[in-house]
């Protein structure tokens, strides 16, 4: 979740960073996804360019020198898709094991610069040998078999703690998995390990920093060390950058994916509400929270997809795969919404973006999508109530408080839970809230949804768009506890309170900074968004490997 305003002071780093198959019905959805996207979303894997930089020495930068990305097995962990793992774990080239060692040798090695991951799963080098075994008989489950995967740490995991960044929760870890966890696993996914977040996935303060818990401390952005990595899903998004892991699972209620993602080089999907169960997850709102893939491809992205939802992503009336096609932006219509409230640079990237698009034979109209004034003033009084109500309900089912009000009492009642910012304002005024039983409140949702479905529907209709385009984020703001966040982000709200889908690829830079382009559309889009997505993807090729650079100046230029 982004906050009413936004995020916390940073230690020094004190590490320098581096140096044919079967499938069973359970992989049923997978597979179909996983043959539709696996061609047609190759184009959105990293460009023959960006490997070539990387090879060259254009791979992670550490404070002091330059090292490429290498695991035993000779991967670039940088650019390295799922398509292309199974093909090496099909040959007899690579084993599911190696490359989670490959991704456990990078997290000791990078994280202490970066604070992105909480814990490690070990279960994980088993589940690894598990998926070995499946591999040399020929009975994979699914694209995802033996593909390592980190988990947000408010997704509850059997045993492990889940804490959603806590102390609260910090000593009883849940009894069962997630109900997501337990997709990924029967698509046997390994599970590496948990990811830091923003506490409570930003809804405590009234100005938070994002990427703080007390639980894991301050996350920072791999890109440039001082800066923040951005909404709650931080740590998902920064491991990803750094590259220790393949794949990550975020949630959002309102930005805490896409944000992220924007914010650190990498592609991550908000899908349409209900395709990924809730249950396990730590909620603010049932109106609007979802978990959803983020990874450094879209390819990946929908392949991860397809094997956490509940059900076959559907296209425009068709099962998964009709959609998708061959990644042809050639008569596809964008609707582009400028959002000049975040800067020269940031539309200048816009600008940028959108002759890309147009050059690849892209449609791109401005647009300016309705009712955004009034979606902001009915959202924050609507989720408060909901949180009130969902939060009780879920420490009903963990051992520590038993309601919102013991969680504030908790809460100042442990120092540690206030050595970056002491407020806990929004638990305050949801515990006044209205019920969500009060008419007022009713009345509002009501017209949120409304508002927020037309907001894109009618924009759509009305340009004929197979898409609507907004940047993602702001170049990332220093790290203050002081200050807070320093974040306005209105492009994930329409979709967000809609309950539709939307998809953030990386779009260009603001200097060292990474900056996004958020695609939208209407309900259960996702498949036809990811195959957009995919030829956006591969027409910007604006990935780069991140540098982990102490600091930078003011006014670089963009690329």
């Amino acid at each position: 979740m982004k906050p009413p305003q936004t995020p916390t002071s940073l230690r020094t780093p004190h590490t320098t960073p581096p140096r044919r198959r079967r499938a069973d019905g359970r992989a049923g959805a997978a597979v179909l996804v996983a043959a539709a996207l696996a061609g047609s979303l190759w184009a959105g894997a990293p460009t023959q360019a960006a490997r070539a930089a990387t090879a060259e020495g254009g791979g992670a930068t550490g404070t002091t020198g330059t090292a490429p990305r290498r695991d035993p097995a000779r991967l670039d962990l940088d650019t390295v898709t799922i398509v292309q793992l199974q093909a090496r774990m099909a040959a007899g080239s690579l084993t599911s094991s190696e490359l989670t060692r490959a991704y456990l040798e990078r997290i000791e090695r990078i994280d202490p610069t970066i604070h992105a991951v909480l814990r490690t799963d070990p279960t994980a080098l088993s589940r690894a040998a598990a998926s070995d075994a499946r591999h040399r008989k020929g009975a994979t489950l699914g694209p995802l078999d033996g593909i390592p995967v980190l988990i947000k740490d408010n997704v509850e995991t059997k045993g492990q703690s889940s804490t959603a960044g806590s102390l609260a929760l910090a000593g009883s870890p849940p009894a069962s998995d997630a109900a997501l966890v337990t997709r990924l696993l029967r698509a046997g996914a390994v599970i590496l390990g948990k990811t830091n977040l923003s506490e409570w996935a930003n809804f405590r303060a009234q100005k938070p920093t994002s990427g703080w818990s007390a639980v894991g401390g301050q996350t920072r952005n791999p890109y440039v060390l001082d800066r923040n990595p951005c909404g709650s899903s931080a740590g998902s998004g920064a491991a990803l950058a750094a590259s220790l892991a393949q794949v990550a699972i975020g949630t959002e209620t309102d930005g805490s994916i896409v944000c992220p993602a924007g914010m650190n080089g990498v592609v991550g999907l908000k899908p349409t509400l209900g395709l990924v169960s809730g249950q396990g997850v730590v909620p603010i709102s049932a109106e609007q929270d979802t978990a959803g893939p983020m990874a450094r491809n879209v390819a990946d992205v929908a392949l991860t997809l397809a094997a956490m939802s509940e059900r076959a992503p559907r296209g425009d009336g068709g099962p998964a795969a009709a959609p998708v096609g061959g990644g042809d932006l050639r008569g596809k219509r964008i609707g582009l919404w400028r959002l000049p409230v975040l800067g020269a640079e940031v539309d200048a990237v816009m600008t940028r973006t959108a002759r890309r698009l147009r050059d690849a034979g892209a449609h791109v109209v401005e647009v300016t999508p309705p009712y955004q004034e009034r979606l902001a003033a009915l959202e924050f009084p609507a989720l408060l109530s909901e949180f009130h109500r969902d939060i009780d309900a879920y420490l009903a089912t963990r051992n520590g408080p038993h309601d919102l009000a013991q969680l504030i009492a908790f809460n100042r009642a442990n120092p540690a839970e206030q050595s970056c910012f002491p407020g806990q304002e929004l638990f305050e005024q949801a515990l006044s809230a209205p019920p969500t039983t009060d008419p007022g409140y009713l009345a509002g949702r009501a017209e949120l949804r409304d508002l927020s479905r037309r907001s894109i529907d009618e924009t759509m209709a009305a340009h004929h768009l197979d898409a609507i385009a907004a940047p993602t984020n702001p170049p990332a703001w220093t790290t203050d506890c002081a200050r807070g966040d320093n974040d306005v982000i209105p492009s994930s709200t329409p979709a967000a309170v809609a309950g539709y889908p939307s998809l953030s690829v990386p779009a260009g830079s603001v200097g060292e900074l990474p900056v996004g382009v958020l695609l939208m559309a209407g309900a259960h889009q996702d498949a036809s968004l990811l195959s957009l997505g995919a030829a956006v993807e591969r027409q910007l090729h604006a990935w780069r490997a991140p540098r982990y650079l102490p600091t930078t100046g003011p006014g670089a230029a963009g690329r």
